[in-house]
């Protein structure tokens, strides 16, 4: 179903990767994706960081060409999701969050049933396979059974199987779930080595120190919504608005209090047992400068402690951890 407005956004979904227009999946009376919009360009790396039931899995599954049942518009390099699926899966791979039941096969023969399926010829078929065994380093487990493969290596092999058919576009589902350091890491190299082959990459994740050196842009899903997305600079800036300093005085008082809710840059300042916190824009005033207005409003300060903003930090307070 078309959604009203999309003629007005700046971006046409037919010039990008990936579009979505006011998307929403419901399930009965529960709405698991609430009217998300979203435009990946080609040859991006967009990370899709949320909870688990924020909405990830839905949202792949609409591109994916698995779930009809959606309101909104979906393209992928800007064919209809909901009107030309076949075509969709043409230039589309997915890496869903689960393997599925191959385990009575070897790796090679899982990877030429999915050649045939793909319709790739038979006369190429061999090489497309030796090829996508060798830039996933899957070569040496060609010949072993993938119910005997680590979790680490059948992701590798998910990835091999959707790379066959040389698709445009990746759609990963959680792949570095459940994986060790070790896989992790490898896994995170793969990638980077997709991107540089030009793939544009939608992989969503709850874990976002993996994204951080991965993805161009992130977005932050919750309860269906995008709380904020941008690239890892713009949702840093944003986070810094809401920068939280806490500090001990050995002065506090109604007076200092009101002296402090009056420097520029200070939003607020909450009362806590044995400390203030001091929310600040810190596009108006940094820390070092909040610290010189402490000062310079006589306060005798015993305490001065920025709250961290790493990337788990950001998560937290764009979500506020919601998940239900």
């Amino acid at each position: 179903m078309a959604s009203a407005g999309a003629a007005e956004l700046p971006n046409s979904p037919r010039e990008m990767a990936i579009s979505l227009r006011n998307l929403r999946v419901t399930y009965g009376r529960f709405e698991a994706v609430k009217g998300i919009t979203l435009d990946i360009p080609h040859g991006e790396v967009f990370g899709f960081i949320g909870p688990n039931g924020a909405g990830k899995s839905s949202t792949f599954r609409v591109l994916a060409t698995l779930q009809p049942k959606f309101q909104g518009e979906a393209y992928i390099c800007g064919l209809d999701v909901l009107r030309q699926p076949q075509r969709v899966r043409d230039v589309m791979g997915f890496v869903p969050d689960f393997f599925g039941v191959y385990e009575d096969l070897t790796s090679l023969e899982y990877l030429h049933f999915f050649a045939a399926a793909y319709r790739i010829p038979m006369e190429r078929r061999k090489s497309t396979i030796d090829d996508v065994l060798t830039l996933t380093e899957m070569t040496h487990k060609a010949d072993s059974q993938v119910d005997s493969l680590s979790r680490g290596m059948k992701q590798r092999l998910a990835l091999a199987r959707v790379l066959l058919h040389d698709p445009k576009v990746l759609l990963l589902d959680e792949p570095s779930s459940g994986l060790d350091p070790r896989a992790r890491i490898e896994m995170r190299e793969l990638l980077k080595a997709l991107r540089e082959l030009g793939k544009t990459i939608l992989i969503s994740s709850h874990i976002l120190s993996e994204l951080s050196q991965l993805c161009t842009r992130i977005g932050i899903i919750e309860l269906g919504q995008m709380v904020a997305q941008g690239s890892l600079n713009d949702i840093y800036r944003r986070l810094q608005l809401m920068r939280v300093v806490h500090i001990r005085a050995d002065n506090a008082s109604p007076e200092l209090l009101q002296r402090v809710q009056g420097i520029s840059g200070v939003e607020s300042v909450e009362q806590q047992v044995d400390r203030w916190a001091i929310r600040l824009h810190e596009d108006q005033i940094s820390i070092a400068d909040l610290h010189q207005g402490l000062v310079d409003a006589k306060a005798r300060l015993t305490m001065f402690q920025p709250e961290a903003m790493d990337m788990e930090t950001a998560f937290m307070k764009l979500t506020e951890g919601k998940t239900t």
